[in-house]
Order: C-alpha cells, then sequence, then structure tokens
C-alpha cells in the first residue's frame, strides 16, 4: 500500500486575500457606476465580481483546510472542500449567467439609454484588474480544479469587462443603447460555457467517477503483464482531490511464497506510481477470490453481502 495526501495547490494565501480585497472594492465602485449609468451590463458584470469575490474566498477556505490533517472521522482530510467550492462555484456562475441573459432579452425590446463614459472607464479598471488577478491564479489552475474555478471567475470578468468597453465606445459613437444588451447577452452565455467544465468535472470526482485522464484497461493490462499476476479484479479508481488519485484493486498471484507475493505488491505500488503518476494505493494480494471476470465488483451493503454468504 501507498498512502499520499500532499496537495499540488502553489497559490500563496496573501495573494488571494489581496485578490479578495480588490475585488470587493471595485464590485462597490462598478455597481454604483452601473446603477448612475443605467447600464446592464456594467451592473452584470459588478454582480459577476461580487461572485468572484465569494469564489476566491471559498478557494482560500478551501486551501487552509485541505492542510487539516486526517483524523478518525474523516480519514482522507478535508481535501474534498475544494471540490465542493468548485462546484459552488460552477453553479453559482450558471445561475448568473442565466439570470444575465434572461435580463437582457427583456431589455432587447426595450433598451434603455446608457451613459457610455463611465461605462468604459470602470470596464477598463476591470479589465486590468481582472487580467491581473487572472495572471496571479493562472499557475494553481493548471493543477487544481478549485483554484480553476476561481481563475475562470477572474478571467471571465476580464473578458466581460473588455466586451463592456466595446459597448460603450460603440454607443458613444453611434448614441444606440441596444450594444449593452447585446452584450450582456454575449457575457452570460460566456460565463455558463466557461463553468461548464468545471461542473461536470466536480460532479464526477463527487460520484467518484474514473478520473478522466486515466486509461484504466491500460492500467489493468499493465498490471497483468507483470511477473506472477494471474487476473486482476475489484478495481476501483477515483480522484479525491485535483491531482490526488486513488486506485485499489486485488491482485490474484500463482501459488508462491509470502516473501514472493510481497515482492509483486511492492512491483505494483511502483508501476502504478511511475506509469500512471497515482500514488495513493490500496493493494491486496490473494491465490484466489473473486471470480476473475468479476472485474468491477458491484458494491452492496454489509447485511446483504453477509446474508448471501449465508445462503451460499
Amino acid at each position: 500500500m501507498s498512502h499520499d495526501h500532499s496537495s499540488q495547490g502553489n497559490v500563496s494565501n496573501a495573494r488571494l486575500v489581496i485578490s479578495i480585497a480588490l475585488t470587493l472594492a471595485f464590485v462597490a465602485g462598478e455597481a454604483i457606476a452601473g446603477y448612475l449609468a443605467h447600464s446592464l451590463a456594467l451592473m452584470s458584470d459588478a454582480v459577476h465580481n461580487l461572485t468572484d469575490a465569494l469564489a476566491l474566498f471559498l478557494s482560500w477556505y478551501a486551501i487552509r483546510a485541505a492542510k487539516r490533517p486526517a483524523s478518525p472521522q474523516r480519514t482522507f482530510g478535508s481535501h474534498r472542500v475544494g471540490i465542493l467550492t468548485s462546484l459552488a462555484n460552477a453553479l453559482t456562475l450558471v445561475a448568473i449567467g442565466a439570470v444575465i441573459l434572461w435580463e437582457a432579452a427583456q431589455r432587447l425590446t426595450d433598451p434603455t439609454p446608457v451613459q457610455s463614459a463611465p461605462m468604459i472607464w470602470v470596464a477598463l479598471i476591470g479589465v486590468v484588474l481582472n487580467g491581473l488577478i487572472s495572471l496571479w491564479l493562472q499557475s494553481g489552475a493548471k493543477n487544481d480544479l478549485n483554484i480553476r474555478s476561481a481563475y475562470l471567475h477572474m478571467l471571465g470578468d476580464a473578458i466581460s469587462a473588455l466586451g463592456v468597453a466595446v459597448a460603450g465606445i460603440f454607443m458613444a459613437v453611434t448614441g444606440n443603447p441596444i450594444a449593452d444588451p447585446l452584450i450582456s447577452l454575449a457575457i452570460g452565455g460566456f460565463i455558463i460555457w466557461s463553468s461548464w467544465d468545471v461542473l461536470t468535472e466536480s460532479l464526477n470526482i463527487l460520484l467518484e467517477a474514473t478520473p478522466k485522464h486515466l486509461d484504466v484497461l491500460e492500467l489493468i493490462d499493465a498490471i497483468k503483464s507483470m511477473n506472477g499476476v494471474v487476473a486482476v479484479h475489484d478495481l476501483h479508481a477515483w480522484t479525491i482531490t485535483s491531482g490526488m488519485v486513488a486506485v485499489s484493486c486485488h491482485v490474484v498471484v500463482s501459488e508462491q511464497t509470502v516473501k514472493s507475493g510481497q515482492q509483486v505488491l511492492k512491483a505494483v505500488v511502483t508501476i502504478l506510481r511511475q506509469d500512471f503518476a497515482i500514488a495513493h494505493t490500496t493493494i491486496q494480494i490473494e491465490v484466489d477470490g473473486c471470480d476473475q471476470d468479476d472485474m468491477y465488483c458491484t458494491l452492496q451493503p454489509a447485511e446483504t453481502a453477509h446474508e448471501e454468504h449465508r445462503n451460499q
């Protein structure tokens, strides 16, 4: 067996705290400017920025929670907090995107005059601020779903703010307010699209689905190709948190000494770590057990399994 509960996140708490403070300050200014300018696009972006602050806070909390040691009550520690945070962020983004789409559709039929000057300047400030925070989070977003959800929030806002600025320039030149709801439609659609991948990946992790990058058949073939291995069954592969994949399985070996069986165990653990980057493994070595064609044994409550065994 091999157990490694280390985290791969590399975004500092200080950067997240600074990002939260800057985002909240900008939200207040953008909301006031949007209200005074009668700009739906600007106010929509302010609401999106507010959820960014929440997303950053949840990511900060998840990183702190993941550092808590495992306990008898939580043997995997609190690593799943980050996945719950990712799911909450993604669901929030989808909900906000839907509301923005609805409001923009309403305004298309009755465009409201918009003051373009404050809309342009506030949006440009948003581009710089959100772009800077996105750069801070980019490195951690590659391997950490929690940070990626916050990164998408900030990147989405940078692009949304750029769209608002473009709409403001268009209205300043043409005097036509239709650009405001049109840009809002684009912002709403982009928010939903950008959050979809995080939403589905979070759900898959919580459902303990096989990690999408892992080829289970290739993994099984690698184990079965090892000297002394007869078969593999009762295999389960799941993700504990971003970058932390776990595998458990039963490995059937030919008749041999206990020492030889332990050597097979070490070899299986080594190949899973080196070839598949799986550091958390639980391998059971046995000479006989479940039917060998029962590769993915159906999980049953303990009472059911005991009753079936008694009736055999």
